[in-house]
């Protein structure tokens, strides 16, 4: 009896904690789709400090450091994501769009590359990835990659084919 209730009370504690995460976690969707994303980084913080294998809290997070400007920290939650989970797609999206900004094309190849591998129809990442072959001076690849793009429906592919493969 005794071993009963102390499983019954951890049981409902990791239950209270999960909903306590989840709920937080709903709160900063809900304040990143208005926009307040300091907001939203602010419950995220407490949905992981109640979870921190909360893989979708980092992945999203992530997500609204990119939109307050704090790639570095965007940096860390993408790769603390692909940590937790190697097979998110959007994960390695997220990461190469960072490595993007931070002007790190050879990063950002890499990443797109992962991405494409697990999700071929990720337009975003043959864009993305396009980009940063240009950057590269790759302009073959970059030119097939924003064709790619385009084809899976991409219509921000359809400028820069038009800006750098001429």
């Amino acid at each position: 009896m005794k071993n009963f209730l102390l499983v019954s009370f951890l049981m409902i504690t990791c239950s209270i904690w999960a909903q306590s995460a989840n709920s937080h976690f709903d709160k900063a969707l809900k304040k990143a789709e208005s926009g307040n994303y300091k907001g939203a980084i602010a419950d995220y913080n407490k949905a992981i400090s109640l979870n921190s294998k909360f893989v979708e809290a980092y992945q999203n997070r992530g997500v609204a450091k990119v939109k307050t400007n704090d790639l570095k920290g965007a940096l860390a939650d993408f790769n603390k994501t692909i940590d937790l989970d190697h097979f998110n797609a959007d994960a390695y999206t997220g990461r190469a769009d960072v490595n993007y900004k931070l002007q790190n094309y050879d990063n950002t190849i890499e990443d797109c590359s992962s991405s494409i591998g697990l999700n071929p129809k990720d337009y975003v990442a043959y864009n993305l990835r396009a980009l940063a072959y240009n950057k590269t001076g790759e302009k073959k690849k970059a030119c097939k990659d924003f064709s790619k793009a385009i084809d899976l429906g991409s219509t921000s592919a359809v400028k820069n084919q038009a800006t750098f493969c001429k």
